[in-house]
């Protein structure tokens, strides 16, 4: 997909900006053509002679190079591509695309630009999560442009948290995905519908060593969140502690909690069809320990009290102002699963509830196949054992049918 593909790569200037050298690279080896533009302030990270070298062609870090502007300009240098890449893209470089600021070259290409745009940001996790940033993420995402990661992870200033540059594994993967023109976006089933997918376990700490789990992979959530994108869905993953990495194309945010789950779906609502995957813990530890809880000379036991985590799924399906316009609710039961999964249906409020046996000998707890039924309100749906990839497929399908109103939801 690459081949001849032409690529505009802006570098901000954050620490991880060495690692544009390795995306640059990547693309070339690919078959791509890349142009970069470096802001002033990343030229103190990577050099613009190391770019030119690998590229072939010179950095430009200037916008009133007067040479430069008669023979391209700023205005044709923003539309001869065939996508803008953004890696990584710094809080400030957010805020003032969120606000139309164009005070320099590559805030004034990324202005100008009528081409898809692929930011991948990078900055402390304090001012990822700032409430600034956030209003910028939600902008931007309105705007039409495309984000992968920032990653969870140790950053230069040895904090811990959001806001790692993704790895240029997955920019490359996202940027492949955004150049597939096989089946333009407008012309897939979900295009212009906005997704949101849970995903995976949540662990509730008992102490800031131990937690309680369960034994969910996360593998049904993340590949309807690739059925979703593939479909033409704006898809946001929000995902527990699990070892996948994001589909391509995907905007995944990282918890671990389920008090943590639910504000990140509530903070990523409203959205076309909410799908609660997660195998979100019932109930967390009210007395946890500030310190690892230690064994007591005794041999007496801890006594752990437990309180009920939100109900997420219900929080959607019964949101009095931003619910979707399908929920669509999982129940792994490891007994009476039709009554069960009904029972569940009318509590949490949801459309449709996925039903599937996750008892020890099926092996669907953490395994790669499922066996499923879909339970609706005028009745039950039965489907065959199949790999996750193909229930989330052919899930995928059904919803778009029903938002199309050629299926009873």
């Amino acid at each position: 997909m690459l081949a001849k593909k032409r690529i505009l790569l802006i570098i901000s200037s954050s620490v991880a900006a060495f690692k544009a050298t390795d995306i640059a690279r990547q693309l070339i080896k690919k078959g791509a053509s890349v142009k970069v533009i470096l802001t002033k302030n990343a030229t103190e990270f990577v050099s613009p002679l190391t770019l030119a070298a690998l590229t072939g062609e010179a950095a430009i870090t200037e916008l009133f190079d007067l040479t430069r502007e008669q023979e391209i300009g700023h205005i044709e240098l923003s539309r001869d591509a065939d996508l803008v890449v953004v890696a990584p893209c710094t809080a400030n470089l957010m805020a003032k695309m969120a606000h139309g600021i164009a005070d320099d070259l590559a805030s004034t290409t990324l202005l100008a630009t009528d081409k898809h745009v692929l930011v991948a940001p990078a900055m402390n996790v304090r001012m990822w999560l700032h409430p600034a940033t956030q209003r910028n993420l939600a902008q931007l995402k309105a705007d039409g442009i495309h984000f992968v990661g920032p990653d969870v992870g140790m950053m230069a200033c040895n904090e811990e948290g959001p806001g790692r540059l993704a790895e240029p594994e997955s920019i490359i993967e996202a940027i492949d995905a955004l150049l597939d023109a096989r089946i333009d976006d407008s012309k897939k089933p979900l295009s212009g519908k906005h997704v949101l997918i849970t995903a995976g376990p949540t662990h509730e700490p008992i102490d800031p060593v131990r937690y309680i789990a369960n034994r969910s992979s996360g593998k049904q959530g993340y590949a309807l969140a690739a059925a979703a994108r593939a479909a033409g869905a704006e898809v946001t993953l929000v995902s527990g502690p699990v070892s996948l990495d994001p589909p391509a194309g995907v905007t995944c945010i990282r918890v671990e909690t389920a008090q943590q789950m639910h504000d990140a779906v509530s903070d990523h609502l409203p959205s076309d069809v909410a799908i609660m995957a997660a195998a979100v813990a019932d109930w967390k530890v009210a007395n946890q320990g500030a310190e690892k809880i230690k064994k007591k000379p005794d041999g007496s036991l801890p006594e752990l009290h437990f309180s009920e985590n939100p109900d997420i799924a219900r929080f959607v399906g019964t949101h009095p102002s931003q619910r979707p316009n399908l929920v669509v609710g999982f129940a792994a039961e490891t007994q009476n699963l039709e009554t069960n999964a009904g029972a569940k249906l009318k509590k949490k409020g949801v459309d449709w509830i996925i039903a599937n046996d996750v008892s020890p000998e099926t092996g669907i707890m953490g395994g790669d196949r499922n066996s499923v039924k879909i339970v609706r309100a005028d009745g039950i749906e039965t489907w065959p054992d199949m790999e996750k990839g193909e229930v989330a497929q052919r899930l995928i399908e059904r919803i778009a049918q029903a938002l199309d109103g050629m299926m009873k939801v």
